[in-house]
């Protein structure tokens, strides 16, 4: 047991383990959908387009109010929202269930990508709340296993549920985690805001909608086409917006995301590092379970058991690497993870075939497995551990909206390439396509390490006030406050001189 543990008290254990169970129900649900999707055709005799508009519906709305959500959590109560947002996912995930046809479906979908786009980014906010910037590491590296736990277990929970029960029953799981979280997070999560109390409207209405847009053109890029009009208007139109948004933000009295955040190295460069390991690893993974069962003939089972060597490292690693974020800095950590996920990611793609022994594949999976464990727990403490407790709401939102995009992102150009140079035909043709494929998600790996060598050795501090006004209730106060009054105590019970000056101001 480390110092960072002992130290914890219960409040942070329960905000750790509540924050860490909304992040295991969402990223679960995401990926067993996945695997049931054969299963739903048949039982709702969907066509392609239903089964597309299946996926779509719900990453349109997750990905376009992460940021909405993060700022209303911030005007209305983080814990309050939380728990909204769990009730609706759980709710949502029961209307999918009950689902009769596939427009229904579809629209529960939706309602449910609201629920978890809620979840998501005020777990992270929670979490990060209740942990000082010294602790944050770990915290944050229990939370990516948890998270990685969820990643691990979807591919086969999805196998085995699919094949031995009813597609139904995938959406089913989520009814009593979720319900019974509620409970817990009242009692036992403190109520927190952020800064300021006026809601940026037009910054929600300007963000939403161009977040909208751009998920928009690249869900739809493959099927429409990226020369379509309906591709490139919600594109360009999505970019207009955002540049509009900035400018917005730029004058706005309460932005929702204040611009001088993105002063900060650390904050910046992480971002654009999530956009595009977020965007390799989705690509990875969608490619890979599709190429198990098409090229290599597994079932869903088998292919959901053939990724455990991916997905078992960021579950063991995952904790370890925040403890070692926290003593050795974040750059060295993200840089060395992105290179070995960027080198496994490149050796499936050079040896991907239609007769591949599975044998061949366990190195690499393992390689970016690590890769990944290593990787995305030190870029988000990079991202959101330098800022300050009324600023933490406005940085996991954005951080929770570019891991979205770039997945999108990933997945939509990796597809372009996958049908220009394969396609669904025959197993050769799938693993030509997929081997290009993979290429391309190994080139979104490169650039995210380039991406990664611009972070600060050891985070820098977000532009806001230096005071940091820390809860009381999670059993942590800022080591930058002034001395109150003579002879006043800190933090750890020793007396300080009431002529000490704030470390953040010595010389």
């Amino acid at each position: 047991m480390n110092s960072n543990e002992k130290s914890v008290t219960a409040a942070q254990r329960w905000t750790l383990a509540l924050a860490s169970v909304g992040s295991f129900m969402v990223v679960l649900d995401l990926l067993v959908v996945a695997t049931a999707l054969t299963a739903i055709q048949r039982d709702l005799h969907a066509s392609i387009e239903d089964l597309e508009w299946t996926i779509n519906a719900y990453t349109l709305s997750f990905a376009a109010l992460l940021m909405t959500a993060s700022s209303l959590g911030d005007r209305f109560g983080r814990r309050r929202l939380f728990v909204a947002g769990l009730t609706l996912f759980a709710v949502a995930s029961a209307a999918c269930a009950l689902a009769p046809s596939t427009g229904t479906l579809i629209a529960a979908r939706a309602v449910q990508g609201i629920g978890a786009a809620t979840v998501m980014p005020l777990a992270l906010t929670l979490l990060n709340a209740a942990f000082p910037p010294e602790q944050r590491g770990w915290a944050l590296g229990i939370y990516g296993s948890v998270t990685g736990l969820a990643v691990l277990l979807g591919p086969v929970l999805g196998g085995v549920i699919t094949e031995g029960l009813a597609w139904q029953w995938i959406f089913w799981l989520n009814v009593p985690v979720g319900l019974a979280a509620i409970p817990f997070v009242l009692a036992r999560i403190k109520e927190g805001f952020g800064q300021g109390t006026a809601v940026d409207f037009p910054g929600l209405l300007l963000f939403t909608l161009a977040a909208f847009g751009l998920v928009w053109g690249l869900v739809r890029a493959d099927a429409a086409g990226w020369g379509s009009v309906e591709v490139t208007g919600a594109l360009a139109g999505g970019a207009v917006l955002v540049v509009v948004f900035l400018v917005w933000q730029s004058r706005a009295r309460t932005p929702m995301l204040p611009l001088r955040l993105f002063r900060s190295r650390a904050f910046s460069a992480g971002n654009a590092v999530m956009f595009l390991l977020s965007g390799s690893m989705s690509a990875s993974v969608f490619f890979i379970a599709q190429y198990q069962q098409v090229t290599l003939g597994q079932g869903p089972l088998g292919a959901g058991l053939r990724l455990l060597p991916w997905g078992t490292f960021v579950v063991l690693l995952a904790s370890r690497t925040g403890a070692l974020a926290d003593r050795w800095g974040e750059r060295s950590l993200v840089v060395a993870g992105l290179a070995l996920q960027t080198i496994g990611t490149a050796w499936i793609a050079l040896i991907a075939g239609p007769h591949l022994s599975y044998t061949t594949q366990v190195i690499p999976l393992s390689l970016a497995g690590i890769g990944f464990a290593l990787a995305i727990p030190a870029v988000t403490k990079a991202v959101v551990s330098t800022s300050t407790p009324t600023d933490i709401g406005k940085a996991s939102g954005a951080y929770s909206t570019m891991r979205q995009l770039g997945g999108a992102f990933g997945v939509a150009i990796t597809a372009a390439v996958f049908a220009a140079t394969g396609g669904y035909t025959s197993a050769a043709a799938f693993s030509d396509g997929f081997g290009a494929a993979m290429a391309v998600a190994a080139g979104l790996g490169v650039a995210a390490t380039l991406a990664g060598t611009l972070l600060p050795p050891r985070g820098d501090r977000l532009c806001a006030p230096r005071r940091e006004h820390r809860p009381t209730q999670t059993g942590w106060t800022s080591r930058n406050r002034r001395p109150q009054g003579r002879g006043s105590t800190d933090a750890e019970g020793a007396r300080s001189s009431p002529f000490k000056l704030p470390e953040d101001l010595r010389g």
